[in-house]
């Protein structure tokens, strides 16, 4: 592997931000200094005025393959994770076939191991009837293990109360839990077909799957997570309410921990008279006040992770009618960016950056020796120049899909390089051609 030199950055980890240079060798961090310009080095970064921060560790991807790769698969979008920072990613089960064996992962990981950009790990899905599967995975081969939780995506809801709480009693790793409950959101979706047929209105969309139907499962998945032990991590938190089930305390005291995504933090209600179904997602956006909510518990702890659900669909299928159109966007290339605009409005720091994108998927996760800029760690890390202006349009997306929800604003922040495993994997707009991601180990019992 090439040696690589960072000279006169902005290193960020840890809390701090201070000047210095990284080497890298071997695929890992071998210094951190001062003058480190005479260090052996194939490649050298000059980033002066740039901030160099840990790369982004997205626990929360669905990647479309196998099976769905006509919107995505994971050679494309992998690369656009790592043009827009991301040098790990954890993908979601509900493909085709869905993931609830250890062989799916298995294959999943092959196709990775040939075709991934960033590093990758992957989800054990849950249904009524894979508990025997579930209690036999070896729980270092997986990130977790998804539950759909009255939230239907083909077979893969769990709505049997029994298969529920044997879940909730054997898993042997934490869940990952998205949580809406389907029969309120059926009712409140017959009650707009009563009112405008199949012309709902897009704007609707928080109305039908609402803040009541989140906290209503979100507080079921607590309370069972509560009474059997099990560690639990709620998936992307989008209402006020939600806030009332999470604790400030240090994560490494918590066996419930919650994510938001970038969406969730950027969009509100608002938006969709003119995104439409670009930003139709579930759980929905909402208000400005559920939106402020979710910055709120960021900054007091109550929120650990963030990270992007992203999740692509052509834009054929998002012109459909509301009933029709599906749920889910591209963001893994705009997600950092995006962030760095909280950074800009002096809402979030760039240390608070790094912990949520970061340090605490690592830690929460147990990802040994990635997540932070640590000497004897992977070099996985993102150079940002933080007053370069980015323009986002549909044209410069490389999801496979080739569109954004950001397409038309200009961001104030760049990415300027991704190195993945101490490989440079982007720098300055060009993405180098050799998938080099590697299959994330996890430190478990």
């Amino acid at each position: 592997m090439k040696k690589i030199t960072i000279l006169n950055a902005s290193i960020v980890n840890e809390g701090k931000i201070q000047a210095g240079d990284v080497w890298i060798r071997n695929g890992r961090i071998e210094a951190i200094g001062s003058d480190l310009s005479g260090k052996p080095a194939d490649i050298q970064i000059d980033a002066k005025g740039a901030a160099l921060l840990p790369g982004m560790i997205d626990d929360h991807v669905h990647f479309r393959e196998p099976g769905l790769t006509y919107k995505g698969d994971i050679h494309s979008e992998s690369r656009a994770a790592v043009a827009g920072g991301i040098t790990s990613y954890m993908d979601m089960p509900n493909t085709k076939p869905p993931t609830l064996s250890a062989e799916r992962v298995a294959e999943k990981c092959a196709i990775a191991s040939r075709a991934s950009f960033a590093n990758y790990a992957f989800y054990l899905g849950t249904s009524n009837g894979n508990i025997e599967e579930i209690k036999a995975v070896n729980p270092q081969t997986i990130c977790g293990i998804k539950v759909f939780m009255g939230a239907s995506t083909g077979n893969m809801l769990m709505d049997d109360p029994t298969a529920l709480e044997m879940l909730f009693l054997h898993a042997p790793t934490l869940i990952a839990a998205h949580c809406e409950d389907t029969p309120a959101i059926l009712k409140n979706e017959r009650r707009f077909f009563l009112k405008f047929g199949n012309d709902i209105p897009m704007s609707a969309h928080s109305l039908i799957r609402t803040d009541a139907a989140c906290y209503q499962s979100a507080s079921l998945a607590v309370s069972l997570a509560k009474s059997t032990g099990a560690r639990l991590h709620l998936l992307h938190l989008s209402s006020a309410a939600e806030m009332d089930l999470l604790t400030d305390a240090p994560l490494e005291k918590k066996r419930i921990t919650a994510e938001v995504c970038v969406h969730h933090l950027f969009f509100s209600d608002a938006d969709y008279a003119a995104k439409g179904a670009r930003i139709k997602c579930n759980p929905a956006i909402k208000t400005d006040r559920d939106r402020e909510a979710l910055h709120s518990a960021i900054l007091s702890g109550k929120i650990d992770v963030i990270a992007t659900d992203h999740a692509p669909h052509t834009l054929a299928e998002k012109q459909a009618p509301y009933l029709r159109a599906p749920s889910g966007m591209p963001l893994v290339q705009h997600a950092l960016p995006s962030l760095f605009e909280h950074y800009h409005a002096g809402r979030y720091s760039l240390p608070l950056i790094a912990e949520k994108t970061a340090h605490a998927p690592a830690r929460l996760y147990q990802i040994p020796e990635r997540g932070f800029i640590r000497e004897g760690y992977w070099a996985d890390l993102v150079l940002v120049n933080l007053h370069q202006a980015l323009d986002v349009t549909d044209e410069t997306a490389l999801y496979k899909c080739k569109w954004t929800p950001f397409s038309g604003m200009r961001f104030s922040s760049t990415i300027k390089a991704t190195i993945v495993s101490g490989h440079l994997a982007y720098l300055d707009g060009r993405l180098d051609s050799t998938p080099a991601g590697k299959r994330l180990a996890f430190c478990r019992s």
